[in-house]
């Protein structure tokens, strides 16, 4: 007897209550000024032209024309007409069902190219045939033409332009801010700048002190091969000034050894007169 209700109080505990389970909110239809609308309102008029549907992937027939060749590989100066004809009427009947204002322009083009294909299967007179007058010429010339000029404007649009790619950059000046502009330098101040830093420069130099190669033995026998002919020599005409202070030593020097080892003497005729040069009569370089 007491089983129905065992069994009922499982079912009741596996079933949830729907009532207390979590229930999302649906989302609104449309938010206008922050404010959301679960329901159309009951005055809304929706005006036929409120929904406009724009095929932005061709701009005209010839646009059209131009894709379905290039997208089938086809020769442009041997356009199939039948079969060009047949994929164009497909679009065009697409058209009709979305707006048939913006298919005007496009039967049009349907009706030339219905034109050249019954000119094609026409029989033609034979001299036109030896003309060789193609009906698709003309088609032909104005996708050529239209090609060139969608070439360009597409370049064009790959150039950078302003307010795309380039923007100007603009930033207001602070209030109370003072432009100070630099004061300009004038050239005596430019030369005075460069006479300091060349004067800082110089207590930077180094000089090198090389002891010049002079031999006092080379010298004395310069001397003596020189007075080896007999005869006076005047004592300053043995010094050469363009050897310098140390060549004047030298050869004072020379000349004092010289004197000292009895090989030379000093003359002078009287006080204050030219001082000579010449060698002793007993020097070896003289019995030599």
């Amino acid at each position: 007897m007491n089983a129905p209700r065992e069994t009922e109080g499982i079912a009741a505990a596996v079933e949830p209550d729907l009532s207390t389970a979590d229930v999302r909110p649906e989302p609104p239809l449309a938010i206008v000024r922050g404010a959301p609308f679960l329901t159309l309102p009951q005055d809304l008029y929706i005006p036929p032209d409120a929904l406009e549907v724009f095929l932005e992937t061709f701009e005209g027939p010839l646009d059209l024309l131009l894709y379905l060749i290039r997208r089938q590989n086809l020769d442009i100066l041997d356009i199939p007409i039948a079969e060009i004809t047949e994929q164009y009427m497909e679009y065009v009947e697409l058209m009709r069902e979305l707006r048939l204002e913006l298919a005007a322009e496009y039967l049009l083009m349907a009706a030339m190219l219905a034109e050249i294909k019954s000119r094609m299967l026409l029989p033609r007179p034979q001299e036109a045939e030896e003309e060789g007058a193609d009906p698709r010429a003309d088609l032909v010339r104005r996708l050529q033409e239209y090609e060139r000029f969608k070439q360009a404007a597409a370049d064009l649009d790959a150039l950078p332009r302003l307010e795309r790619d380039h923007f100007v950059v603009e930033a207001a000046v602070p209030p109370g801010f003072i432009r100070r502009l630099p004061p300009d330098v004038e050239l005596h101040e430019l030369l005075s700048a460069l006479r300091e830093v060349l004067a800082r420069a110089e207590l930077f130099t180094s000089h090198r002190v090389e002891k010049e190669q002079l031999s006092l033995r080379e010298r004395m026998s310069q001397v003596l091969e020189r007075l080896n002919g007999g005869g006076f020599a005047r004592l300053t005409d043995l010094f050469d000034p363009s050897e310098g202070r140390p060549g004047v030593v030298v050869t004072f020097l020379a000349l004092l050894e010289l004197i000292k080892s009895s090989v030379l003497e000093l003359v002078q005729s009287e006080s204050f007169a030219p001082i000579h040069v010449k060698l002793r009569e007993s020097s070896p370089a003289t019995t030599a």
